[in-house]
């Protein structure tokens, strides 16, 4: 029963009363674009088939109109009918995406800017950082969409609707729906090492000097972390790494770290090139890459010092 007091909810969460008239022009529209004509009883008859009541959502309503017409057997106005809601869904994106536009350029940060997920990770607001943010609403969708049709098959339309209901109103929070990405993976360099970045969509040949392996260890784990949503953990960094450094300085380099190795006018010794590889690796890692919205890698390597041996091995 629709009375006076009856509020469905609209697109943007707030509640308005219902307006039969409202739908009922909507049904007489559908006819009569297929060159047809509604009278009242097979309007009637049509929201004989629609249930509302109070918190019903316009999108549940005409979802139940669609199925009501083809029911009724109206199929080529039932046709019109979702077409017309799609030409309006498509519209309204449209005008969605052209405000947050404007907005986003207006804001004073990419944080604030960003509508759905700000990360406070991206310090700069540029192009790179826009385009990251225009497909996140879909994103959400989509992962929205896969979650609950799972959660159906696993335990039933009405959990389903109860999970999306508690997100809807933020009772409960889904980490990383705007992305398509996997979180965080740890990944073993070993591939990378034998045949270069050929396996995750590359192009460089494996390393053959410690020089080549730093520079080719930071294309990889830029390759890798375009592919993810949060970290890159390459746990055998530091074992190839000396690996290579005692294939160029012998395996014992570790014993004369102030021989100098380097017959530039920089004489270096061993231990300032270990050094300056590290530099290379972290600060070139630790640039703002597009491929992830403009914020660095997320990556960290553990640093074992003679200090921290020595502790581990009382």
């Amino acid at each position: 029963m629709i009375n006076s007091e009856t509020f469905i909810v609209k697109r943007d969460g707030k509640k308005e009363a219902f307006s039969l008239d409202k739908i009922k022009n909507a049904i007489s529209k559908a006819f009569l674009s297929v060159g047809s004509f509604a009278t009242q009883d097979v309007i009637t008859n049509i929201l004989s088939r629609v249930s509302i009541s109070d918190g019903t959502s316009v999108e549940d309503i005409q979802n139940q109109v669609e199925v009501a017409l083809m029911a009724e057997h109206y199929y080529a106005v039932a046709k019109s009918f979702m077409l017309y809601r799609q030409k309006h869904l498509e519209d309204r994106e449209v005008r969605d995406k052209l405000r947050f536009l404007l907005d986003y350029c207006d804001a004073s940060n990419p944080a604030t800017g960003s509508k759905y997920d700000a990360n406070a990770n991206v310090e700069n607001k540029n192009v790179a950082t826009l385009i990251g943010e225009l497909p996140k609403p879909n994103f959400i969708r989509l992962n929205r969409r896969l979650l609950t049709d799972r959660l159906k098959d696993m335990y039933g339309k009405e959990i389903s609707d109860r999970y999306l209901e508690l997100l809807n109103n933020h009772f409960i929070y889904k980490n990383d729906e705007t992305s398509l990405a996997n979180y965080c993976a740890s990944i073993t360099m070993y591939p990378w090492l034998i045949g270069g970045t050929m396996s995750v969509g590359g192009n460089s040949t494996a390393p053959t000097n410690l020089k080549s392996f730093c520079g080719g260890f930071i294309n990889m784990v830029f390759i890798v972390s375009s592919m993810l949503s949060g970290a890159c953990a390459t746990p055998e960094f530091l074992m190839y790494m000396n690996y290579f450094v005692g294939k160029e300085y012998g395996e014992d380099y570790y014993l004369h770290p102030e021989k100098v190795v380097d017959l530039s006018s920089r004489q270096r010794t061993i231990d300032k090139v270990i050094t300056d590889c590290f530099e290379q690796v972290v600060y070139s890692i630790n640039q703002p890459t597009g491929a992830r919205n403009f914020q660095a890698v997320f990556w960290n390597v553990a640093y074992y010092d003679k200090y921290y041996l020595s502790l581990i091995h009382i």
